[in-house]
């Protein structure tokens, strides 16, 4: 999962944010968190959604049975950045609750269907988190 990683961060900075293959003409974003073990900088690239005062990205590591490693160390750490085109920006994670996951989520899975597929494949409730600029 590394090198897919490396190859896609290579990418989105080479061509300002943009990528090809899977990711192409998805809104895509750098999430840099920090290990919540290990304490290293780590770097994912993941799906976004606009959301007022932010963004919103989906813990849902394709309907695996765990969530990806990204959320638990936004969770021991909430104060994150995140590569948005060529911009850096400072932001702070929280998990969307109900009703404002339910609405974000729903969004989600109406543009992006293989979001809907991810669910189902997995019996946990995939973690909705917003990120909101650092005030």
């Amino acid at each position: 999962m590394s090198d897919w990683n490396d190859k896609i961060i290579a990418e989105f900075r080479a061509n300002g944010g943009q990528v090809g293959g899977h990711f192409a003409g998805q809104p895509l974003l750098l999430l840099h968190t920090v290990g919540a073990k290990s304490g290293l900088p780590r770097v994912n690239p993941v799906m976004y959604q606009q959301v007022d005062g932010g963004y919103a990205v989906f813990a849902s590591k394709a309907g695996a049975p765990t969530s990806p490693d990204w959320y638990h160390n936004l969770l021991a750490q909430p104060r994150v950045q995140a590569e948005i085109g060529t911009e850096t920006v400072e932001l702070v994670a929280r998990v969307a609750a109900d009703d404002e996951r339910e609405r974000i989520w729903s969004a989600q899975k109406a543009a992006y269907p293989f979001f809907a597929d991810y669910e189902q494949k997995t019996t946990r409730r995939i973690p909705v988190v917003v990120l909101e600029p650092v005030r």
